[in-house]
């Protein structure tokens, strides 16, 4: 008789399902896994360090590129951390743009996660479904930014512009690809302003989540590859750090937005979804519930956004450039802006810590400053990090396939683990 000894394989980090550049050298028993062990840096690029040696304002279009799933969230907790180091108020109308696109990011990144897992455990349709939508959010972002992804829009004091009164609009002349009509059609509802395309947005997005759930929640193949999968007790996932769908997957109501509010998030309805056994399939759950709960609170921002006017970033000059027909008219404000764009921002000494409640998890800022214009030391607390250090635990025992469905269910993103 011939015996089979466990053997190691590689997996990744060139696999389509590692989401990114993850190698995970996994010990198999056959078809069983024994052991995952998870080996990063394929991808660093040193974001902490570099910032050391950029001005504040500098750093933050590297934010876009940690988690490039969840721009904007990366964004606002470094902007947190900035403003609570310096004092700086931000103004009401700029706290409920900057949570709009909160939670637009949030549908982006749960919309892309629903599409790869989906393609991971091999149900291929729904790629397509949450790709639709995206399309209609990554027009949002270029509307105030105009980058579709990495847009930099937040800014320390509040957010860059105001959101533009017209929704910019495809030509309405036939293509090499679409008829006049067709044309016309896709500009039904890019008539008004931003907030009007996003409120009809609000609108459809509900029947679209209910045309996802009708694909995969009651598939008997989805819970097949998903239900009792990578099971993580509500103790056990504290204790490894978990934060976000992950944590609250497992029965842990913890959402920062209840739990220590910022912005204006104490002000909105909304509730946390939870799951009860902490498997795959009650964080694919609670992630669809998530993506609802976003659409609620889009709808009340745009519902006070329309209704009340305003300044978007602080006039604290010190750390806000002026508008730009003061510079044009006042030589103080000319002063501001040529001491903002050639020095930055003067961070008082001193450290903070500022978290945001990102679609993975917690990703918080720890910001160190020596008084100067540039961070002495910047650490970031990714959620993705203490997530992918569970693998090895929420695989062992289980089947080579199941690899592939608890990388999905993590949610994990290679920019922020690798910085």
């Amino acid at each position: 008789m011939s015996q089979i000894h466990n053997y190691t394989i590689n997996f990744g980090p060139q696999h389509p399902a590692a989401h990114g550049v993850l190698r995970l050298i996994l010990e198999m028993d056959g078809e069983v896994i024994e052991r995952a062990d998870p080996h990063i840096g394929l991808l660093h690029r040193a974001t902490e360090k570099l910032a050391e040696e950029r001005h504040y304002l500098q750093s933050l279009p590297y934010m876009d590129r940690l988690d490039y799933v969840s721009m904007m969230s990366n964004e606002h907790a470094y902007c947190m951390a900035i403003e609570k180091m310096t004092g700086v108020d931000v103004p009401l109308r700029a706290q409920y743009i900057r949570v709009l696109f909160d939670e637009i990011t949030r549908i982006l990144n749960h919309l892309m996660w629903i599409g790869t897992h989906g393609l991971d455990v091999g149900a291929m349709a729904l790629f397509l479904f949450a790709f639709r939508e995206r399309e209609d959010l990554f027009d949002c972002y270029e509307a105030v930014s105009g980058a579709r992804m990495h847009a930099a829009y937040y800014r320390p004091g509040g957010v860059y512009r105001d959101l533009p009164d017209e929704m910019p609009r495809f030509r309405e002349a036939a293509t090499k690809y679409h008829s006049a009509d067709e044309m016309r059609a896709l500009n039904s509802n890019r008539q008004g302003s931003l907030l009007d395309f996003i409120e009809d947005f609000t609108n459809r997005f509900p029947g679209y989540i209910d045309e996802y759930e009708t694909l995969l929640t009651d598939n008997r193949i989805w819970k097949q590859r998903l239900v009792d999968i990578g099971i993580v007790s509500p103790e056990r996932a504290l204790q490894l750090g978990f934060t976000g769908p992950m944590l609250r997957g497992s029965g842990i109501a913890w959402d920062i937005r209840k739990k220590q509010p910022y912005e204006v998030y104490d002000q909105l309805d909304f509730d946390i979804p939870v799951g009860t056994n902490g498997d795959c399939y009650d964080r694919y759950l609670v992630r669809v519930e998530e993506m609802r709960q976003s659409n609620r609170i889009m709808k009340q921002c745009v519902s006070w956004l329309k209704q009340n006017p305003g300044p978007v970033i602080s006039a604290n000059h010190k750390v806000a450039p002026p508008p730009r027909q003061d510079v044009k008219e006042e030589m103080e404000a000319l002063i501001h802006h040529f001491k903002l764009t050639s020095e930055g921002i003067q961070v008082p000494a001193g450290e903070a810590y500022a978290a945001v409640e990102h679609p993975k998890g917690e990703f918080g800022i720890y910001l160190i400053s020596d008084g100067s214009n540039r961070p002495y030391r910047l650490k970031i607390r990714a959620p993705g990090f203490a997530h992918l250090a569970a693998m090895d635990e929420m695989a062992r025992g289980h089947m080579l396939a199941d690899v592939v469905t608890i990388i999905g269910s993590q949610d994990i993103v290679f920019g922020e683990i690798d910085r």
